[in-house]
């Protein structure tokens, strides 16, 4: 490890919740992950942690249905010795919610809702993007969502490993154009080679540290 570099050592799942009351005690600062259903979220999560199964990797679009908890360690090296932070991310559940009843995508969206605009401990909202696409209206939609509630976000562009080295930039172009976001606040990402993960975990230090 790098002098003053962080990585994530440690990970494991605490709990899901629909509710204020289910969420894990106690409380800790948090950063949330969220985007279109199949995007790759439970992907990037055991890719960041480096724990191959630690959120459940499905073919089938819509398979989280809860806000699911996990506590993630990371660790620092410092001239004066190490340094720890403890944190949960927030797994959330896909929007586009294929295969789901009308009531459940309602219910859904209530429960999503009251966590994206009550949570107190909520630091940094990363929205996932398929980068293979242009952006979708639910996309776009729910960016402007987590700007109104005022959440920091970062736009992470998945599954990279599945476009050229130009045809990745270039997509990140476009969505730089499409949001008006600048470098700091846009990420391209590979699960497969976990393309930027020391990158990720850096910008997500900067709102826990």
């Amino acid at each position: 490890m790098n002098l003053k570099q962080w990585d994530v050592i440690a990970a494991k799942y605490i709990a899901s919740a629909v509710k204020g009351a289910q969420y894990p005690v106690p409380a800790m600062e948090e950063i949330a992950f969220i985007g279109r259903s199949n995007v790759g979220k439970s992907s990037l999560i055991n890719s960041l942690t480096r724990c191959r199964s630690l959120a459940r990797v499905s073919g089938s679009p819509g398979k989280t249905q809860t806000l699911n908890f996990y506590e993630l360690c990371a660790k620092r090296m410092l001239d004066e010795g190490e340094d720890r932070r403890t944190f949960h991310l927030v797994d959330l559940p896909g929007y586009g919610f294929a295969r789901t009843a009308k009531d459940n995508r309602e219910q859904w969206s209530v429960f999503i809702g009251k966590y994206l605009e009550n949570s107190e401990n909520l630091k940094l909202v990363c929205q996932l993007i398929d980068i293979r696409h242009k952006p979708m209206d639910s996309d776009v939609a729910c960016y402007h969502w987590l700007m109104d509630c005022q959440r920091p976000t970062l736009v992470i562009l998945t599954k990279a490993d599945k476009l050229s080295k130009g045809a990745g930039i270039a997509q990140k172009e476009l969505f730089k154009r499409e949001f008006g976001l600048d470098d700091s606040r846009i990420i391209i990402y590979s699960s497969t080679a976990h393309t930027m993960r020391n990158e990720l975990i850096a910008k997500i230090m900067d709102y826990i540290d």
